[in-house]
């Protein structure tokens, strides 16, 4: 019997002459967790779209070795019926159908006749949940019907169903709650105690160091080290991965904030599906001109909706008003927003960041065209310095501008779509988890330049479901539970403590609930 379970021998991929891979080499034994770590545009999600078979057999140079046999895959069907089960970054669910559909997709239990067997499917679908700690869901409702973090859940189940011999979970925690992370990581000890190896892509690298047994980094598609992750530290594992050491990841605070720029007053907003449910209720804040102001809460608390509301990009009925120095705002579409210096960078920029259908320079210059327009007609030559200078400044890694968009790693997507909004040179930027999916080295540079824009002047509104992140970089706190201000503190020995307490309705004595920042003395007396 073969020692390794899955064994990858110089595995070479190319793109338009540019290799992506050069040489990777991977080595899993059953019942073994592997974290693999790199930076964004490292390699990590082509290498698994190889193993997994979404790039077939003869579209790669090397050797993939399953129980020491060859494995020749030409399609995801092929890896599954081997046992190779992937979940990617992007949740692979159909919205419309059950939670049970969604769980069977391509492996229906049938009665005679070829009808489906919903009994039979309910049934398992329910002891995959209970298994996930999961059983207060409905199986036979729509999957949309519940939010990120369940959905993600659901996306295990499926795998977990599909008997998966090798389980590959690439960014499997960025929808989830610290709760729902401490399940995943559970479940995947669970797993391994009965044979199944993982692969384990993530940027949260306490979350690596938690549940794999091995650490494979790659840089720029080149094989780095394999080490045991006993002989590990993160900090080791970040050396490795960036080619530096990063002693410092979140800049000084030490800025000086002027007048208020941006008030929100008595931001409502109701629910898409039900407007009977308020999704924010009755909320008020202002920020001032320089000030770094984290807005941190539990996930489903109404974050979004908010920033949303005040961009002009909520969806569903809502009402409020805001002021941009002190005068009225048309904010009831992004375009207006955008046109008074208030821009955002939205939390799901696969669904409202970017364009898939255009390349990675189109996105960056879409809020700002007109700046190229000469007689109707686009200064494509003005616009490509515009680009080059983009992509430089955000060392954002992609082969060519004129590559499509999707092509990159959802890191460097993420910067394009931040470089997109810079480009409008905002004067109030909304910043909703402008972090997730993005490697450490990639963070550290994203919060150099958050902090700079702040030097400049720029009024930064931050949501993130890190709260060593909303620490790390705050001046000001808002805490948002159930669509209510549950507190608004002074960035000053702030404690995650104090911001899990607010956030569940348990006010910490040693913090004032009510900030005395003159911004949140403006809000709250209007």
């Amino acid at each position: 019997m073969a020692e390794y379970l899955l064994e990858m021998k110089g595995i070479v991929k190319q793109f338009d002459g540019v290799r992506a891979l050069d040489g990777i080499e991977l080595k899993i034994r059953p019942g073994e967790c592997i974290g693999l770590c790199g930076e964004n545009g490292a390699g990590k999600s082509t290498l698994m779209k190889i193993l997994s078979g979404v790039y077939p057999h003869g579209s790669w140079d090397g050797e993939i070795l399953l129980d020491g046999k060859p494995l020749r895959a030409q399609s995801v069907r092929d890896t599954e019926a081997a046992g190779i089960v992937i979940i990617h970054q992007e949740l692979m669910l159909v919205p419309q159908l059950s939670v049970a559909e969604n769980i069977f997709m391509g492996h229906e239990l049938t009665l005679p006749g070829g009808r489906m067997n919903y009994p039979a499917m309910f049934q398992r679908a329910e002891e995959l949940l209970r298994e996930l700690q999961m059983p207060d869901i409905n199986v036979a409702l729509p999957v949309m019907q519940y939010g990120g973090g369940h959905q993600q859940l659901v996306e295990i189940a499926k795998a977990l169903n599909k008997q998966a011999r090798l389980l590959i979970l690439d960014e499997p925690s960025s929808s989830l709650t610290a709760a729902e992370i401490a399940i995943l990581l559970n479940i995947i000890k669970g797993l391994k105690a009965r044979g199944v190896a993982c692969v384990y892509i993530s940027h949260k690298l306490d979350e690596v160091a938690a549940v794999c047994d091995t650490i494979a980094v790659i840089r720029d598609g080149r094989h780095i080290a394999t080490t045991p992750m006993q002989a590990m530290s993160v900090e080791q594992i970040i050396t490795q991965m960036v080619g530096r050491e990063i002693t410092t990841l979140y800049p000084p605070r030490n800025r000086q904030l002027g007048e208020v720029v941006l008030e929100a007053h008595n931001i409502t907003c109701h629910d898409v599906d039900n407007p009977s449910r308020k999704r924010v209720d009755d909320v008020s804040f202002a920020i001032r001109k320089g000030e770094i102001l984290g807005i941190a809460g539990l996930v489903g608390a109404g974050r979004t909706e908010l920033v949303s509301a005040i961009f002009g990009a909520y969806p569903g009925l809502h009402s409020g008003a805001v002021l941009i120095d002190g005068k009225p705002a048309d904010t009831s579409s992004p375009r207006k927003s955008i046109a008074q210096g208030l821009c955002m960078v939205p939390e799901d920029r696969k669904q409202h960041g970017i364009v898939r259908d255009l390349g990675v320079g189109q996105n960056i210059t879409l809020t700002v065209l007109d700046h190229f327009s000469r007689r109707g007609r686009i200064n494509a030559e003005d616009e490509l310095q515009t680009i080059t200078a983009q992509i430089a400044r955000l060392q954002l890694k992609t082969a060519s501008p004129f590559l499509p968009i999707t092509g990159l790693s959802g890191g460097n997507q993420q910067k394009a779509v931040l470089a997109k909004m810079l480009l409008a040179t905002p004067r109030i930027l909304i910043l909703d988890e402008p972090t997730r999916g993005v490697d450490v080295g990639a963070k550290a540079e994203i919060y150099k330049l958050i902090a700079a824009l702040a030097e400049q002047g720029v009024a930064i509104i931050m949501v993130s479901s890190e709260l060593a992140e909303v620490l790390g970089m705050s001046d000001r706190v808002l805490v948002i539970g159930e669509g209510q201000l549950r507190g608004d503190f002074e960035n000053h020995d702030l404690s995650q403590e104090t911001i899990l307490a607010a956030a569940i309705h348990q006010p910490d004595a040693s913090h004032s609930v009510t900030s005395d920042h003159p911004a949140a003395a403006t809000a709250t007396s209007a």
